[in-house]
Parts: structure tokens; C-alpha cells; sequence
């Protein structure tokens, strides 16, 4: 049990700091104040919980039951900051509630998208997801903002790769328990030497109160506007999508076969999360893709440290001067975990891929582009800034893009009646060669 405590504490680590961003941008952007913005913090930590065991609890309609982590959707930053600003916070509350709502009703019918998902789509995802996210390392790695004059300072740079290096180490030489915990011990190892090189301030921890309770509609009751709404929905496709690339990178590396029932309970529990967030005031829930690079790498494949992680993540809402303490690690220590875990998801995904037979030049095709699409958008989302908000908020996701180019090239290459018939006749001709010779 000690062990499946502190491994999950190791996972709420890997999700913390990507979590605690999103109440920071959107308290920022509706100029909440300390008061407000220590509600909003505790609250969606608190709900990070919640949301993490409605997907672990397998029940007949909900939880997917692998060991995923659920935390803030990054995606909802910029139209959640828009909406509030424009149209109040309780619109904003309102069009997260409608989200959920709509996220559980259409999980049966999402959940029937499986047969558009191949090795060749699944694998080009999950390397996508994996390599899109690697900047957001690098970023950390240089000091989380990357328009400041302080960004790649030496320091930061010493602090991100010994991180790095000592994660690298113990998966090298360490054995047994030991090597499963390295993404925990070269964060908390880079946090020690970051504090001792005047890097570390624990001002957050003084300033946090003790005991801090969610409540229903603390910022005002939910209002809906229907354009808000519309926007949010979109929000909540790209969740799904992404969502469903993690629940298949986690079935293959825990050997389970995910099936229709298996995403359509998975839907469901997320869409009872994002209604949870808006009845609290905090924020729409998705998987978080760094947990799947933490259960490659440490090896763990069970769902007791994530139970841990769940509960440790209600009480760090429950106790915010204790969950201020997780704030304190330098984004530099957390960059440096990151561009690891990540890479780890990007490798998954060419594993998964290795099933592919790229001999047949339109698998090739489907990966090639979706791959350079979804890493194209990543690196320049500003492509697509003449587009209304609406697409922009669809178009400047590289997993979005990424996962409807792999579908769409898939239909168009692989899945036609026509094509069928004549990769099947190609495949006998094939097999009839060496019998003919």
C-alpha cells in the first residue's frame, strides 16, 4: 500500500503543474482576486480528484477503468478567458454544464468511432500527442515563459537536464521499486538543488489557508447563451479525441483490448466531470496525456496508485497550504521531467505503429501527413488566424488536426469498398507468388 501511495504521488507530480496553470491563466484573464483565485485553485484540485475516480471506478455506465489521471482541459483556456470576458462568468459556467450534458448524451454514439481507429490512426495519434507536447517541455525547461529575458537562463538549464539526467540514471542503474520511481525522485532531487542555487520560493505556502470546502455556484449561477454553448461543444469534441488516443495508448501498454463499451463508459464519466465543473465553478476534465508516459516508464501498470492519486488530489483541495507546496517546484525540474514522460508517449505511438505495414504506400500516407500536420500546427498555430474563432478553436489543436487527418486519409486510402477489393486481391496475389515459384 506505501508503495502504491508514493507511486501515486509520483503521478500527481507529472500532472500538477500543467493542472494548476489553467485556474492561473482564466483567474487572470476575469481579474479574479487572491481571495477568488485561492477558491478557484483548491476547488479545481479538489475536482481533479473527483474526476480522476469517475474514470477509474468501472460501473455499468461509467469509468473506463485504466489508470488514467483527469485534470484541466488546456483547450478550454482561450474560450473559456473570452466567453467570461465577454458574456460574465455565469455564461461561462453555464456553457461548461451544457458541455458535459452533451459530451454524456453522445457518448454512445462517439463511442462507435472505434472501427475509424486501425493500428496506422491510433499509433500516428499517439505519437502526435507525445511529440506535440515536447515544446511545452522545452518551455518549462526554459523557464516557463518564453518571452521573458530570463528565458534559457544556465541556471534553468543546469536544473532541467540534471533533472533529466538523474531520471535517465535510475531508469539506467537502479532496480526493483527504486527504478519505477524515478520520474518522482529526480523531481523532487531538481527541486532540492534548485532551492539550494536560490531557485525556490515558498512565499505561495505562507500566503495558502488552511481548509478550503468547493461549493455549488460559488462565483454566481450558471446562465447559458447558446453561441457559448456552441463554442464549449466544440471545446469538448477535441477533448474526446484526445481522450480517445490516451484510452487506447493505455490499452496497449496494459495488454487491455479497449472496446465500444469500454469508450462509451470513459465518455460518460468525462462528461459527468465537466458537469461537475461547472456545478462547482471550476473547469472542463480530460485525460492527461503526461500520466501515460509516468505507467510506461515506471512500469506500473495497476490502478491502486492512481486510486492514491485521486485522494491525494481532494485533500491537497481540501488542505490548499499543504497543495501550495506542489506549486514551489521549479518549471525548469518540471520541464525537464516532461520533455522525458512525452517522449515516452511519442515512442508508444511508433510502437503501436510497428503493427503497420508500411510496405503499402497508403498507410504510409495516412501517418506521414497526419503526423506533419499535427506537429505543422503545433509549431505554428498562428496559421490559421484569419479563420473565425469558432475553427480557430478546432484548427490551432495539432491532436485535433492530427487525429481527423489520420480518420479522414484512412477512410479515403484503406476503408473504401473499392480499395478493399483491391488490397484483398494484391494480398492474394502476394500469397500466390511463392506457391507459383
Amino acid at each position: 500500500m506505501w508503495r502504491a501511495a508514493i507511486l501515486g504521488f509520483q503521478h500527481l507530480l507529472a500532472m500538477y503543474s500543467g493542472d494548476v496553470i489553467v485556474p492561473l491563466l482564466i483567474g487572470g484573464a476575469l481579474h479574479f482576486n487572491a481571495m477568488q483565485m485561492a477558491y478557484l485553485i483548491s476547488a479545481d484540485i479538489f475536482m481533479c480528484g473527483v474526476a480522476t475516480l469517475l474514470q477509474l471506478k468501472r460501473t455499468p455506465l461509467t469509468g473506463i477503468g485504466l489508470p488514467v489521471v483527469l485534470g484541466c482541459a488546456v483547450q478550454a483556456v482561450t474560450p473559456l478567458s473570452a466567453i467570461g470576458n465577454q458574456y460574465g462568468v455565469g455564461v461561462m459556467y453555464g456553457a461548461i454544464i451544457s458541455a458535459g450534458i452533451f459530451v454524456f448524451l453522445s457518448a454512445g454514439w462517439f463511442s462507435k468511432i472505434k472501427n475509424f481507429f486501425p493500428p496506422v490512426v491510433t499509433g500516428s495519434l499517439i505519437t502526435i500527442i507525445g511529440f506535440t507536447l515536447i515544446p511545452v517541455g522545452f518551455q518549462d525547461l526554459g523557464g516557463g515563459d518564453a518571452t521573458a529575458k530570463s528565458f534559457g537562463d544556465p541556471k534553468m538549464l543546469l536544473v532541467g537536464f540534471l533533472t533529466m539526467g538523474i531520471i535517465l540514471g535510475l531508469n539506467a542503474f537502479a532496480k526493483g521499486f527504486l527504478k519505477s520511481l524515478a520520474i518522482l525522485a529526480g523531481i523532487l532531487i531538481g527541486t532540492f538543488i534548485a532551492g539550494a542555487m536560490g531557485m525556490v520560493s515558498l512565499k505561495a505556502v505562507g500566503q495558502a489557508s488552511w481548509f478550503h470546502l468547493p461549493q455549488f455556484f460559488y462565483f454566481g449561477t450558471p446562465k447559458f447563451e447558446w453561441s457559448s454553448i456552441v463554442t464549449m461543444i466544440l471545446v469538448s469534441l477535441t477533448t474526446m479525441v484526445e481522450s480517445t488516443g490516451v484510452f487506447f495508448a493505455l490499452g496497449d501498454i496494459t495488454g487491455k483490448k479497449i472496446g465500444e463499451q469500454d469508450l462509451k463508459r470513459g465518455y460518460r464519466a468525462e462528461g459527468i466531470a465537466v458537469i461537475l465543473g461547472g456545478l462547482f465553478n471550476t473547469f472542463p476534465y480530460s485525460t492527461f496525456s503526461e500520466n501515460v508516459g509516468v505507467v510506461q516508464l515506471s512500469g506500473v501498470k495497476t490502478r491502486k496508485p492512481l486510486y492514491f492519486s485521486a485522494a491525494f488530489l481532494m485533500l491537497l483541495g481540501l488542505l490548499p497550504k499543504i497543495g501550495a507546496l506542489a506549486t514551489v517546484i521549479p518549471d525548469a525540474v518540471l520541464g525537464g521531467a516532461m520533455i522525458v514522460m512525452f517522449g515516452m508517449v511519442g515512442v508508444q505511438g511508433i510502437r503501436m505503429l510497428q503493427q503497420v505495414d508500411f510496405q503499402n504506400n497508403n498507410n504510409l500516407l495516412v501517418s506521414a501527413i497526419s503526423i506533419g500536420l499535427g506537429l505543422g500546427v503545433t509549431v505554428y498555430p498562428q496559421i490559421f488566424q484569419a479563420l473565425p474563432q469558432s475553427l480557430q478553436i478546432v484548427m490551432n489543436n495539432g491532436v485535433v488536426i492530427g487525429s481527423f487527418s489520420a480518420v479522414l486519409l484512412n477512410i479515403i486510402f484503406n476503408m473504401r469498398p473499392n480499395r478493399a477489393v483491391t488490397t484483398a486481391q494484391a494480398q492474394v496475389n502476394s500469397d500466390a507468388q511463392p506457391q507459383n515459384k
